[in-house]
């Protein structure tokens, strides 16, 4: 059943994202061709099959602790910083992407 202008129109206000009446054509006919791609997934036979959760599996933290070297050297502070566009205090001073209300962080 493919989607209604009406359907895309509730999916963007849904998203917060404000569509002219073209862009609303334009989007409707463009997801209906993602959803008529995809169809052929709805084909397999998939009884018994248990859900994945994550694609990856059991995905575990693969970063390791910050050290220094063996010869003692670290990247200072200062040094790190030199090249920001801006800084607050000894951190990266980075535009809010919470929007007015969440103010620069």
């Amino acid at each position: 059943m493919p989607l209604s202008k009406e359907d895309v129109r509730t999916i963007a206000e849904y998203a917060r994202i404000v569509l002219t009446e073209q862009e609303l054509d334009e989007m409707t006919t463009y997801m209906n061709d993602a959803v008529r791609m995809l169809q052929p997934l709805r084909e397999y036979d998939l009884a018994g099959v248990e859900p994945t959760f994550h694609p990856i599996g059991n995905l575990s933290n693969v970063m390791t602790d910050d050290k220094v070297d063996a010869n003692g050297r670290a990247l200072h502070i200062d040094e790190a910083l030199k090249n920001a566009a801006s800084t607050r205090d000894r951190a990266f001073r980075v535009p809010s992407i919470l929007g007015e209300e969440g103010g620069d962080r």
